[in-house]
């Protein structure tokens, strides 16, 4: 489910503030009310309301005098505020998006982490059958452009078709490799998929950028 990006009480407060001002309403020179005629407007505590208005005098909107409440300053002031209060939305809409787009990919790889590992337990039971689980090893060479790199950052499934159940690395095989899992020189990649695939994944693997 998509998720919208709220920002905080006095967040909005401050923006409606600045709105006023920059409309007309609020008029430079003039007396913003009391906080607590304040707070009953928008509902909120009398700190809400200070907190707000605080902000707005960080920004030169209004200056708040002790006992004496808060003046407006300068409508342009209130402008470029509104105007960067929309820039910082849009980049929390965009770290939200992305927040929402890496959790799509954890529960992708998550996914295809189950799928390689029931595909994995049944290798036994294809081979017993007369039926061996169609596979394909690949060796890293030296020379690879895939060194160093990891299997997400290649988009190795996306950019091959094929599923790598396994990396055998000397006498040490990693089973169901996760997305961060580095290919080396030397490595052996076992591969899963069509032969068309399995060609894709070689050259992958072996052709030079």
């Amino acid at each position: 489910m998509k998720q919208t990006v709220v920002p905080s009480q006095y967040l909005q407060i401050a923006l409606d503030l600045a709105r006023r001002i920059a409309g007309g309403e609020l008029p430079e020179g003039s007396r913003v009310y009391g906080r607590s005629m304040m707070a009953s407007e928008y509902n909120v505590s009398p700190e809400t309301i200070r907190r707000a208005l605080r902000l707005l005098a960080d920004m030169k909107v209004v200056e708040v005098k002790p006992q004496s409440g808060a003046m407006v300053l300068s409508a342009d002031s209130a402008r470029r505020y509104i105007e960067n209060f929309e820039e910082n939305a849009g980049v929390r809409a965009l770290r939200l998006q992305l927040k929402e787009l890496m959790a799509e990919y954890a529960d992708l790889h998550r996914r295809m982490g189950e799928t390689v590992g029931a595909l994995v337990r049944r290798w036994d039971g294809f081979a017993a059958a007369g039926e061996p689980l169609p596979n394909y090893e690949v060796t890293v060479p030296k020379d690879s452009p895939c060194l160093g790199k990891n299997i997400g950052a290649l988009k190795f499934w996306q950019s091959t078709g094929c599923t790598i159940v396994a990396i055998r690395r000397g006498q040490k095989v990693i089973l169901s490799p996760g997305p961060y899992a580095e290919l080396y020189a030397g490595d052996v990649v076992i591969l899963v998929g069509s032969p068309a695939a399995a060609e894709a994944a070689h050259n992958l693997i072996h052709v030079k950028e």
